[in-house]
């Protein structure tokens, strides 16, 4: 008889297809690391650990797993690292959180940074703990062998670590378990994978600057992390929430949100663990090899690209074995040999069930690309919206809705065959500018409403024109076109050949006349983001592919504009509030809470549109149904319920995290009174783009019945590259996928 486990849940079945693999030098770093934390004060008499703790964890036994390959001294270092990581760690619970002290915990954490200076002969405070000095030591170990670049990258991710703690703390003073978008995004930082990341560059090989914050290596790092953590979640469940009184883990977070068993949340963080590495596994095997060869590198730079994503992979797998052998886990049962019917046998191999694997893994990673587009769904169905805010409307707007008109020819939005007139006012784009500022001057609706015109024309025209056409490298093209259409310090502009660089050209003149260069870079930096996240969602149409929830969020905020509004909000704030501020964990927790819950608006309002008459793959409710297997109705809640989290997270952001970030900057009266406008700036954006999509024809039915989106008949778009008449019979070749049947 099976004797009954003390744990809350049974592990579930994990997709690890690696094998890990362990590094020879693992005595090496296992003595080398004890005598280190007794050198710095981490044992005996830290009142923390004692030498039996540190020989439990076997942090030795986890860099072996997770660097196999490097030497000796590598290993011995990087092992140092981690002993740090979660001395800190444990001693931050047992100082600051056990004992709620925020005032010491900040303290604490606002001296760490010192620890880590760019340059190695710059003076440092003299250390006062063993998280200090372990610091300080570390640091002086690493940093000569890495380029500075790296020390940027690593310094900040350690300081993310750090700080982010404090949203923890914060947490358990109010007793408040986060909401699952939330807690993915804040985990990330919280839990130190990005900086394990960079730990890998050390001990693999160093990425090249050139694409280090390119969005393929980006989501390799995410998907990466997303994953450490969430396996880490489930591991420590039993310690953190039952035995600490822990709030942030992802099951606990599940279990509460989807008011399920404990089980079953366990088998849906998994469920979720098992897609982020689907999707590093995509990422690494198309977008990284495509990014290598549009960036040049050379061989060697690729080899370390290829070293690096390598060093991820083993990462994970050997994380995942040390997580069944350390003390510090709930892992009871879980190291045992798999039946040779079920698969191989041996290291790495103790959780695989191959055949599990394929009945499980299989048809969730083939549903992502076997959506069959222009399904016939009905009108959208529309939730009850939670909007606690009022909307308020320009009274300059019906004069910027007449001058919108005339713009839009001038610039040819109106005569390449993606809009015409009918369009534009079923968009009524200066409606929308009108409840995002009720109170702006009619210059700066104007300059609002055709912003709003050029970037609604952008998302239109990518999947239409590339995307129909099949055709990435213009996709590309066209991007790096428009990137020459901003200039920064008086380079020369290209001439204009299609109605997105004319349209571009003239707004970036009117808003950037009076920025300074490095305003002017922040704004087009934040104009680049949505023109490549376009891209990134013509590679998805051609590829058919639905992306999994949490890719599809944050990418979603990218191709929604969600950078460019908040960068020309913040260009009119002044220097009154320090740019620390609106990197600080609460501002954007705050923006994040705004753009979710506007972008999910459009996506609910928008479902008809986009899955019946147009084809697309990017819908929340569409990505919410094909993740989790379930009907419209059903995954329509999933996303109803989700906008009203976000918005009730925007408000928690307000009322509580706000009034303490201003006492921990020290904010005087003015730098307070901008970000209190800034917040009702955000209400009055959320507000007024919920007016607008309740308003406009855009998304009703019967404008879609009538106006089913192909291009306007007749005409087709100009492809920067490609002659008009090669555009035109490329739209209307039969069989082409891009000759999309005009309708009237």
């Amino acid at each position: 008889m099976t004797q009954q486990s003390s744990q809350p849940f049974q592990l579930p079945r994990f997709y690890m297809p690696y094998p890990a693999r362990l590094n020879p030098h693992l005595d090496e770093a296992r003595a080398h690391s004890a005598a280190w934390a007794c050198e710095m004060g981490m044992l005996e008499g830290s009142g923390i650990w004692d030498r039996g703790d540190l020989d439990a964890h076997d942090y030795g036994l986890l860099c072996a797993y997770t660097h196999p390959d490097c030497d000796g001294p590598a290993l011995s270092l990087v092992t140092d690292w981690y002993v740090w990581v979660f001395f800190f760690d444990d001693h931050f619970l047992d100082m600051y959180k056990r004992t709620n002290d925020r005032a010491g915990g900040k303290a604490h954490l606002d001296r760490l940074p010192l620890f880590m200076p760019m340059d190695l002969d710059a003076a440092v405070p003299a250390p006062e703990n063993p998280v200090e000095a372990g610091l300080i030591d570390l640091w002086r170990r690493t940093v000569p062998a890495m380029s500075l670049d790296w020390r940027r990258r690593f310094a900040a991710s350690t300081e993310h670590l750090l700080n982010e703690s404090m949203w923890e703390l914060s947490n358990i003073n109010e007793g408040r378990i986060s909401n699952p978008v939330e807690y993915i995004e804040m985990r990330r930082k919280v839990g130190g994978a990005p900086w394990s990341a960079g730990l890998v560059e050390y001990a693999t090989a160093e990425v090249p600057a050139a694409v280090a914050e390119s969005r393929p290596l980006r989501v390799l790092m995410e998907t990466f992390s997303d994953a450490v953590h969430l396996r880490n979640d489930l591991f420590s469940y039993e310690r953190e929430v039952c035995d600490e009184g822990e709030l942030s883990n992802g099951v606990l977070v599940l279990e509460t949100f989807f008011g399920c068993t404990t089980q079953e949340a366990a088998e849906a963080v998994n469920d979720v663990l098992t897609s982020r590495l689907h999707q590093f596994e995509h990422t690494a095997l198309t977008e990284v090899p495509a990014l290598v060869l549009e960036k040049g590198l050379a061989p060697d730079e690729i080899a370390a690209v290829a070293a690096y994503a390598r060093g991820l992979q083993d990462w994970q797998s050997g994380g995942h074995e040390w997580h069944l052998r350390s003390s510090r886990y709930m892992n009871e049962g879980a190291v045992q040999e798999a039946s040779p019917l079920h698969g191989p046998t041996g290291l790495g191999t103790t959780s695989t069930d191959v055949r599990a694997l394929l009945d499980a893994v299989g048809a969730e990673r083939l549903r992502a690309y076997t959506h069959v587009p222009y399904q016939k769904v009905g009108p959208s169905r529309l939730p009850e919206f939670h909007m606690p805010f009022e909307v308020r409307l320009n009274p300059a707007l019906a004069g910027s809705r007449a001058r919108l008109v005339p713009w839009a020819h001038r610039t040819g939005l109106l005569s390449e065959g993606v809009w015409d007139e009918d369009r534009l006012a079923a968009a009524d784009l200066a409606l929308c500018s009108a409840g995002l500022d009720p109170d702006g001057t009619p210059e700066a609706l104007d300059l609002s409403a055709q912003w709003l015109a050029w970037g609604t024309y952008g998302d239109d025209y990518y999947p239409l024109v590339f995307g129909h056409r099949r055709d990435l490298a213009a996709a590309k093209l066209c991007t790096q076109r428009l990137s020459d259409c901003m200039p920064v310090a008086g380079e020369a502009v290209p001439a204009p050949v299609n109605a997105m660089e004319r349209g571009l050209a003239d707004l970036w003149s009117r808003t950037t006349g009076d920025m300074a260069p490095a305003q002017r870079q922040t704004l087009k930096d934040s104009v680049e983001v949505m023109t490549e996240s376009w891209v990134w969602e013509v590679a998805n149409q051609l590829q058919n592919r639905i992306p999994d929830p949490i890719d599809y969020l944050e990418m979603r905020r990218a191709t929604f504009g969600a950078d460019l509004t908040m960068s020309l909000c913040r260009l009119g704030h002044g220097p009154a509030v320090p740019p620390d501020v609106y990197r600080s964990g609460p501002v954007r927790s705050l923006e994040n809470a705004a753009v979710d819950y506007a972008m999910l608006v459009n996506d609910v309002f928008s479902y008809q549109k986009e899955i019946e008459y147009e084809g697309e793959v990017h819908n929340a409710i569409l990505v919410v149904q094909n993740f989790f297997g379930i009907d419209y109705p059903t995954a329509l809640r999933i996303v109803a319920d989700l906008m009203t989290q976000r918005m009730q997270q925007f408000e928690h952001v307000v009322a509580h995290e706000f009034p303490v970030l201003y006492e921990d900057f020290a904010l005087g009266g003015e730098a307070r009174a901008v970000l209190d406008g800034y917040v009702d700036e955000l209400r009055n954006w959320m507000a007024g783009i919920l007016n607008w999509h309740r308003k406009v024809d855009r998304y009703r039915a019967e404008h879609l019945a009538r106006r089913a989106h192909g291009f306007v008949p007749g005409r087709a778009p100009a492809v920067p590259g490609l002659s008009a008449s090669a555009s035109v019979s490329a739209a209307r070749r039969p069989g082409n996928l891009g000759g999309v049947e005009p309708v009237a």
